[in-house]
């Protein structure tokens, strides 16, 4: 992280989007300021999985107004993160390129798991640093995460697609509260949430913790009611319940404690909750004071920044030995790559970009496992629909394009070919696999790529003079790139010095 004095989280969660924001002193954060809008984009999904234009404007019209607190924010003290709602809409990138423009900083949909070890880390940074074994559940307005950990290490990690507006919409769609919906709406989250019930039996664990939504809105009501502050009850979820039962609707609920915008979602929320600790034999839950914007934060800070890094180091390289990907190589073709874009920028690093340059290297190869045949192809699918730790679904889908288009034609990428720093990391990759086709150090002495002063579409290999003769067949993969490149915006010329 850079020399900082302020960070700033967003967290577009499916029922609310949040914003902290806090100074830094001595490697700690301490908050300055809290922003909560209840944007509910999770009713907003239609049949076809797409956001209505309505809850696209509410999210839109809320990332205005925290893209305005944010002015005068570096993009490296900002940390946007959005989930399950953006997960599963099929017009999220629609959303996200207006939702970028207003918030003013990047937006990364990251993965159930993703989101799971986030929240573990913000939840664990607010407890005591001992090696306690740690349940914490986080019930979210479409999905559930719950997570093992022991201090401050998650070691077990899941994402459930049920959650409180989830639920709410299909058992309590007309705003009733009577024993059937809730039995049958317990019964339905038992279905899916069934395989926690092994990997998260009670001998795995000393104390249960339960963060943020569903369980602050549940504890903030028993509390109201007199029942001890800090942790809900088996009995405490049958006293809610009754109290549900009794008032028969949401119109009718008056309970002290709870928030108007709760209301709608309780019924589903407090299901899911109920079934939580059936599965999995809680008897008392912890109320946590972390979340996910919380372990954003703490990624953001220096050593957790460090962290980050080396936890998607680790997972690129565990991820390509699963797929028996040759790590020489594709460290080789990553040396090569990383030469050849410090030439196109002139000597400047970026260390972000060259990283995912590098990821994308390892990565390359990982579709042989499946089929020599298109094995870039199987290589992007796999980075496409597999959780990679600390990695961004959108991060994923950007390694995809790059491990698609490593070779053959370019025309079958689904990108912005406007998008100079893309079109730069793919050319170097593609030039990197091209020169080390033999499958050992290629011979760069005389060989320099540049962009053209004049036409900055046009990129120029400078080769020395004999050199075509000395390696023929790689004199012939680059004429072959030169014509794949013919076919797009962009173009590519060899010449001999």
């Amino acid at each position: 992280m850079q020399n900082t004095t302020r960070l700033a989280a967003v967290d577009l969660g499916s029922n609310s989007f949040r914003l902290e924001i806090g100074r830094i002193e001595h490697g700690q954060f301490y908050r300055t300021e809290y922003l909560k809008e209840t944007v509910r984009q999770g009713n907003g999904l239609d049949d076809n999985r797409n956001l209505t234009l309505q809850a696209m404007q509410r999210g839109w019209d809320c990332l205005a107004r925290f893209g305005e607190r944010l002015a005068g924010f570096t993009e490296s003290e900002v940390c946007a993160v959005a989930t399950q709602t953006l997960r599963e809409a099929r017009n999220r990138d629609e959303f996200l390129a207006t939702g970028m423009q207003k918030l003013g900083f990047p937006i990364d949909v990251i993965s159930g798991r993703e989101e799971a070890r986030l929240i573990y880390q913000g939840v664990a940074q607010a407890l005591p640093r001992t090696q306690e074994r740690r349940l914490v559940i986080d019930i979210g307005g479409r999905s559930t995460e719950i997570i093992l950990g022991q201090g401050r290490e998650p070691l077990q990690m899941e994402s459930y697609r049920v959650g409180s507006i989830a639920w709410s919409m299909r058992y309590f769609a007309d705003g009733l509260f009577t024993r059937r919906a809730f039995q049958t709406a317990e019964i339905a989250a038992k279905a899916v949430l069934d395989e926690a019930l092994t990997l998260y039996t009670p001998d795995q664990w000393d104390m249960a913790y339960g963060s943020a939504g569903t369980i602050n809105a549940v504890a903030d009501v028993l509390v109201a009611a007199g029942w001890p502050a800090g942790s809900v009850t088996r009995e405490g979820l049958d006293w809610l319940q009754d109290k549900l039962l009794a008032a028969q609707s949401t119109d009718r609920l008056r309970l002290a404690g709870m928030r108007d915008d709760r209301k709608p979602i309780i019924g589903g929320g407090l299901s899911v909750l109920r079934a939580l600790f059936d599965l999995l034999g809680i008897e008392r839950l912890e109320q946590a004071s972390g979340g996910l914007r919380h372990g954003l934060l703490q990624e953001m800070l220096g050593s957790g920044q460090q962290q980050h890094t080396d936890l998607r180091d680790h997972a690129v390289e565990r991820l390509a030995a699963k797929f028996g990907a040759d790590p020489v190589h594709g460290n080789r073709v990553g040396r090569i790559a990383n030469a050849l874009f410090r030439q196109i920028t002139g000597g400047a690093v970026n260390e972000r970009v060259s990283r995912k340059l590098t990821w994308a290297a390892q990565l390359h190869e990982i579709g042989g496992h499946i089929s020599h045949s298109d094995y870039h192809k199987h290589g992007a699918y796999i980075l496409d629909n597999t959780d990679v730790m600390g990695f961004a679904l959108t991060e994923l889908h950007r390694l995809s394009l790059l491990v698609l288009g490593h070779r053959g034609k370019l025309r079958k990428l689904d990108t912005d070919f406007e998008d100079q720093m893309f079109i730069q990391q793919l050319l170097t990759l593609r030039l990197a696999v091209a020169l080390c086709h033999a499958r050992r150090d290629p011979d760069l002495t005389g060989i320099s790529l540049r962009q053209d002063a004049r036409n900055v579409r046009q990129f120029v290999l400078t080769v020395r003079s004999n050199w075509a003769g000395l390696f023929p067949q790689s004199a012939y993969l680059l004429n072959e790139e030169c014509v794949a490149w013919q076919k797009t915006p962009w173009s590519l010329r060899v010449l001999e010095d």
